[in-house]
């Protein structure tokens, strides 16, 4: 099964990330977010970042998960690569594993500056999730 797909649109990145049920669904989201800026098949799980999140509803707890995974990309220059997630209602928490950023040895392919809830969706039944970041 693909993990997640890329979607055409203009200026930002869309990603829909797919699963059996919507804690894969969140993995390869976070995993399509991490590998959309840098080519995680460089990136060794040598250090573990604990998340945890409770949103007003499940947009955004979905939003926070994702921005907190952010920050530790931007203010930690740590790249991950897998993730373990638990949903109990509004709350969420991932164990992510990854490494810091190796500019000389790691594959730059972009930049995410920031999540939006413009056009996000999470689809149960298919399942699904679509997140759009802005580059």
């Amino acid at each position: 099964m693909q993990r997640y797909e890329v979607i055409d649109h203009t200026a930002d990145l869309m990603i829909k990330a797919y699963g059996k049920d919507l804690k894969e669904c969140y993995e390869n989201l976070a995993y399509g977010m991490f590998d959309q800026t840098v080519d995680l098949r460089d990136v060794s799980p040598t250090e573990t970042r604990e998340i945890d999140v409770t949103g007003m509803d499940e947009e955004d707890a979905l939003y926070s998960f994702l921005s907190e995974l952010l920050f530790v990309e931007d203010y930690e220059n740590i790249i991950c690569k897998e993730f373990d997630v638990t949903i109990d209602g509004l709350h969420i928490h991932c164990t992510a594993k990854g490494e810091p950023l190796d500019k000389e040895r790691m594959h730059i392919r972009g930049e995410i500056k920031a999540v939006t809830f413009h056009m996000m969706e999470i689809d149960r039944a298919a399942p699904s999730v679509t997140v759009l970041f802005d580059v």
